[in-house]
């Protein structure tokens, strides 16, 4: 048999490859990286070994690196005449409060799907008022949605510290609050949705609903790209895309360092509202339609495809998504460079939200 090691994808075949030059990638990528270059430049990464101060110290040095053009995209955003927003306040559940951005149609006929947004940031970093997240709200609007916008509190940065379940405990809430308000905002169903970290918290929403008895709050979960096994000082052989597309926007000592900061102690390494991905049979059965949504190119691929057959396994009405050609959060992150993508991601989650809203 001919020799096939070099014909493997990613670092697998070549363990020099990066992203603008795999062959797999969307040739309109390649000058974007080449000129955005880094997420955060100038901030090294720790490793997994590093110490829970050294990883607070990264996230906020992280956040501020990846922040610094924010005020000039935000001001640069398109203007979407047909959208409206408002901010909500509401409590939670440990004395702190919730800010929900609520984006909406300016106009619609009758009840609308609602859409849960839970911003990514690896469950640590960011904040639903950056650039990417309030574009996608009023992209979500603008295809015919209200999305609501969770500002939970991180595990780190600015809106930290607070560890495991501090985020998750705000948007279950945040699902509660909406749900208990849904004939007020004219909305027709529930999808909690999010990118990366927030992939990871509306799994884990949805799981804490199960086990806290309002799972019937919940229509359907539409997860991006999510970041969910917490094995990243260590990856598994099983979990090919983490060694073939390691280095490719994301890798695995700094994925490793946010899992410090999220959990700092590692008693919840296998907790499945910690790290949805070690769910069981018993804690997904008869839970809501999903759709697992991932990216070609992410090194956390292949943990979202074992959440889709674990959840298949267990009976639940599912979808599996791969976009090709893009990598980490791609569909979403890159609106004016590949359009056509963005596009048909939403178009995806308003005929799942929509399918829900007719049942």
């Amino acid at each position: 048999m001919s020799d096939i090691t070099a014909h493997l994808p990613g670092k697998l075949g070549n363990p020099d490859a990066v992203l603008a030059t795999d062959g797999r990638s969307d040739p309109r990528l390649v000058g974007i990286i080449a000129e955005v270059g880094e997420i955060a430049p100038g901030v090294a990464t720790v490793g997994p070994d590093a110490s829970y101060e050294e990883c607070l110290a990264y996230c906020e040095a992280f956040e501020a690196a990846a922040g610094r053009t924010n005020p000039e995209l935000l001001a640069n955003l398109p203007v979407v005449d047909s959208v409206t927003s408002i901010t909500e306040v509401i409590p939670g559940v440990d004395g702190n409060e919730i800010r929900l951005y609520i984006h909406r149609p300016k106009q619609s006929d009758g009840p609308i799907p609602g859409i849960v947004h839970i911003h990514g940031g690896g469950m640590v970093l960011m904040s639903a008022t950056d650039p990417s997240p309030v574009r996608w709200r009023d992209s979500l609007a603008e295809m015919g949605m209200v999305a609501v916008g969770v500002e939970f509190r991180n595990g780190g940065g600015r809106l930290g510290n607070h560890p495991f379940p501090a985020g998750l405990n705000d948007c279950a809430s945040a699902v509660q609050w909406t749900y208990a308000n849904r004939e007020r905002l004219g909305i027709s169903s529930i999808v909690v949705s999010g990118e990366s970290g927030g992939g990871n918290l509306s799994l884990a929403t949805t799981l804490k609903a199960k086990r806290d008895g309002w799972m019937s709050q919940i229509d359907g979960v539409y997860a991006m790209c999510p970041y969910i096994s917490g094995l990243y000082a260590t990856p598994p052989e099983h979990l090919l895309s983490l060694h073939e597309n390691d280095g490719y926007m994301l890798n695995g000592r700094m994925m490793a360092a946010l899992v410090r900061v999220y959990d700092p102690s590692g008693d919840n390494r296998a907790n499945p509202l910690a790290w949805p991905y070690h769910a069981e049979r018993g804690d997904l059965k008869g839970l809501p339609p999903h759709v697992i949504s991932v990216n070609e190119l992410d090194p956390l691929r292949d943990e979202g495809l074992a959440y889709y057959r674990k959840l298949l396994a267990a009976g639940v009405p599912t979808v599996g998504r791969t976009v090709h050609g893009t990598p980490h959060a791609g569909d979403q992150s890159f609106p004016d460079i590949m359009p056509e993508v963005y596009q048909d991601t939403l178009r995806a989650i308003y005929g799942f939200a929509t399918s829900l809203s007719c049942k």
